[in-house]
């Protein structure tokens, strides 16, 4: 299992959003290259971004910082504001490992087929879920998509790699919904990333037995809830 450390932007800063709440924001750091390059010494491969102005705008507002978090060594996946083919190419030419489409796949689903045919595994699709279904516009809408029905949807049209949030766990380290992973990994072909409300071992242990493609933490580790070394740990099998 992998464990994507997390670095969410808005305005430049390092943040975390209750529930996908702009107006519930806490600030964490003002220099997101140190925050990542803290959990490069703890020994994290890879890392999770979100450009949360992005998201909420409709385009990429954090480039200039992405572009430094590449410089590092870590495989990077990246999302917010990532809506037509332009972008995902500058945002892979930056460096980032993979990019995240996000509202587009939801609002323009013949697009997002294309490119997941075109780009592979350097793609992916975050699904926001909300009471059951999708949200989009930086959480602030939510569709009449079932969550688990859209993820099986991008399956087929070949998008492997899904970053799964339920919205009302994000960000409120009450622990994650297990019940939603355990579920979507019924769905042949499909490598799920857990995230939203990621606290303790416990849950770590439960999505390692899962075998969970990989896992998000955020608040937790800012927070000092989850210890980033015992989660790699943990991620490794070992107890």
């Amino acid at each position: 299992m992998l464990i994507f450390p997390a670095i969410d932007l808005r305005g430049g800063k390092v943040v975390r959003l209750q529930q996908g709440d702009y107006d519930r924001m806490t600030v964490y750091s003002d220099d997101p290259v140190e925050t990542a390059k803290g959990f490069l010494y703890a020994g994290a491969a890879c890392m999770h971004v979100v450009d949360l102005d992005g998201a909420k705008d409709g385009s990429p507002q954090n480039r200039a910082v992405i572009q430094k978090l590449c410089e590092l060594p870590l495989e990077i996946e990246v999302g917010g504001g990532i809506r037509d083919e332009k972008t995902i190419r500058e945002t892979l030419a930056l460096g980032v490992r993979r990019v995240i489409l996000g509202s587009v796949a939801v609002e323009d689903f013949d697009f997002t087929e294309r490119m997941g045919r075109r780009y592979g595994d350097r793609l992916a699709a975050g699904v926001d879920v909300k009471d059951g279904f999708v949200a989009i516009h930086g959480w602030k809408d939510v569709t009449e998509q079932e969550g688990f029905t859209f993820c099986q949807k991008l399956v087929d049209a070949g998008i492997s790699t899904i970053i799964y949030t339920d919205i009302a766990r994000d960000g409120l380290l009450e622990g994650t919904n297990l019940g939603a992973y355990r579920k979507l990994k019924e769905i042949e072909g499909l490598n799920v990333v857990a995230s939203g409300g990621i606290t303790g071992e416990d849950e770590l242990n439960a999505l390692y037995e899962m075998d969970v493609y990989g896992a998000i933490v955020g608040k937790a580790l800012y927070d000092g809830k989850l210890s980033l070394k015992r989660a790699l740990s943990i991620a490794k099998g070992v107890r």
